[in-house]
């Protein structure tokens, strides 16, 4: 059977009807694929822009979560110091002991790997026609736009305040429903010790950015082996929109962080979650925490998945630096408001490029 392959985007003026893109999976299952389609030509070179390992002297933070909970007041001090350390310094870090049970993580990745697994056909009943629609599942980042391809296929999922599923596979909807659950319960204790760091009252956060009704979005991406991988890219640098996003990956690296002016490859402890600081905490925290640069890079051995979880405020929220880390004087607001949804269907919509997004509510 001949291999379908990928069409180069179109343009906004393009009048022409696109034609179908196959998934990247289907299109590295080929058996006479020996080199990437140009469309998926990320770069020519990467040689001045290779990773490294992070330091002993400036590791990756670790947060122990459990300590949170701790009745030794220097214990749960240190804590919260730490975590103030982690978004300050990195906009990244690990944490264990976070009470999420390990089979109902694995139970998630099963059910992703069997979305993946589904045929096209059924994975097409699944697409969406807008990019926020609830469930939305395809190739690239938003192929409308995007000048070139990403090594990527990926599903995303609203899961709350209003829960949705993809009926396949069987059993989907339970597993996601409560992992999705036991995530969103860890973010909230994560931003009662960010609102503490920031000399804020513990349940700042969640009250300002309506938490009971966050807008949460389960993302799962698909990076199967490349032949070109030092060509191809599975997500460019990129910061995420929201305040906080909880990964984990299959065991397969590809995650790097951009730190101290050096990409950075992600090392994760076994079962520990990866979280990073997203724009809207940026925003809320008047520019003291900074959304934090990730890209994604492939490789030609092995496929990676990466189960993503975004964690914004309500849709309708309008999130605005806190008044009490602004005056008016060398603390002036850095950050005009904007709905949450609006930003949100701004950077979907558009090419994924680095911080655009935030630029856009700079003042």
């Amino acid at each position: 059977m001949a291999t379908v392959c990928p069409v180069a985007p179109l343009h906004h003026g393009d009048n022409t009807s696109r034609l179908k893109i196959t998934s990247v999976k289907t299109l590295a299952e080929s058996s006479n694929l020996t080199s990437i389609p140009s469309g998926y030509t990320f770069s020519a070179s990467t040689s001045d822009d290779q990773a490294v390992h992070s330091g002993h002297d400036d590791s990756i933070p670790v947060i122990d979560f459990s300590l949170f909970s701790s009745s030794n007041p220097d214990r749960r001090s240190k804590v919260v110091s730490d975590l103030a350390k982690a978004c300050r310094d990195w906009g990244f870090f690990m944490v264990i002991n976070h009470g999420v049970p390990e089979s109902q993580m694995k139970a998630m990745f099963d059910m992703l790997t069997g979305f993946f697994d589904l045929t096209e056909e059924e994975k097409r009943e699944f697409e969406g026609k807008h990019v926020l629609d609830p469930i939305r599942c395809g190739t690239s980042f938003n192929a409308s736009v995007d000048k070139v391809f990403f090594w990527r296929d990926f599903l995303k999922v609203r899961v709350h305040p209003k829960f949705h599923s993809p009926t396949k596979p069987e059993g989907f909807s339970d597993v996601s429903a409560e992992y999705s659950g036991a995530v969103r319960k860890l973010v909230r204790g994560l931003l009662k010790g960010i609102s503490e760091s920031l000399g804020l009252e513990p349940g700042y956060i969640d009250e300002e950015m309506n938490m009971e009704s966050s807008l949460q979005i389960l993302t799962a991406n698909l990076y199967p082996p490349c032949p070109q991988p030092e060509l191809a890219m599975g997500m460019p640098p990129h910061s995420d929109h929201g305040l906080l996003t909880i990964l984990m990956q299959n065991g397969i690296g590809g995650l790097q962080v951009h730190h101290g002016g050096k990409w950075v490859k992600i090392d994760p402890i076994p079962n520990a979650f990866l979280v990073n600081t997203g724009d809207h905490l940026e925003i809320m925290s008047n520019g003291k925490y900074k959304s934090v640069l990730h890209r994604a890079v492939v490789n030609n051995k092995a496929t990676r998945i990466s189960i993503s979880v975004s964690n914004g405020p309500s849709a309708d929220t309008v999130v605005i630096p806190a008044e009490q880390l602004v005056d008016g004087k060398n603390n002036r607001a850095m950050y005009i408001g904007m709905k949450y949804k609006d930003y949100l269907e701004l950077q979907q919509s558009s090419v994924l490029d680095g911080k655009s997004g935030l630029d856009r509510v700079k003042k």
